[in-house]
């Protein structure tokens, strides 16, 4: 049986920067799109796609974040991924990515544009590998952080899924109560 280890050796994944999770781009268009082509969202020349594996392990998940292009993940191999979608209306939705079709589960998902997105192995997964598609093509520029105390502002119905999808915040979170208490002493 694969693992992860074996996953991040054989695909050559590497920790991804702002995310969490792991991940190597396979596929950049060498054809571009001009930077006045696209909508004013967008800065500088695109190209017209990119691609990447994503694994998540349970040590590891997606933070929440969204980017300023559609995303479509895909799922290859491994368990399944509970994904929290935040909708600038103040809805959201959670849904399950993974192969078991007959019992809901979907291997193919979209996430459009600006929508707030993180993901999860389910309890008790050992790993998953995704890829996702983003067109106009993926540039870092296009990647924005959700911030915790704002999303559960904005979504207190989804605030323990928030709270578990957003750990990078924490470090930020112990240094201000840490910075408050010795402000008090």
């Amino acid at each position: 049986m694969i693992t992860a280890e074996q996953l991040k050796t054989f695909l050559s994944l590497k920790p991804h920067p702002q995310e969490g999770g792991y991940f190597i781009e396979t596929y950049r268009s060498d054809e571009t799109i001009p930077e006045g082509a696209l909508p004013n969202r967008y800065r500088g020349v695109r190209s017209h796609g990119t691609a990447i594996y994503y694994l998540i392990t349970p040590d590891s998940f997606s933070t929440i974040h969204r980017l300023q292009s559609d995303e479509i993940f895909h799922f290859y191999l491994g368990d399944p991924v509970e994904m929290l979608q935040l909708f600038p209306d103040g809805s959201g939705r959670i849904l399950i990515i993974g192969s078991d079709i007959l019992n809901g589960m979907q291997p193919q998902v979209i996430v459009p544009r600006g929508v707030w997105q993180g993901s999860r192995l389910l309890q008790g997964g050992r790993f998953a590998l995704l890829g996702t598609t983003v067109s106009p093509g993926f540039e870092l520029m296009d990647y924005e952080s959700g911030r915790r105390d704002i999303l559960i502002e904005s979504y207190p119905q989804f605030r323990d899924l928030i709270i578990a999808l957003t750990k990078d915040n924490i470090r930020g979170e112990k240094l201000k109560l840490r910075k408050e208490e010795d402000e008090e002493t």
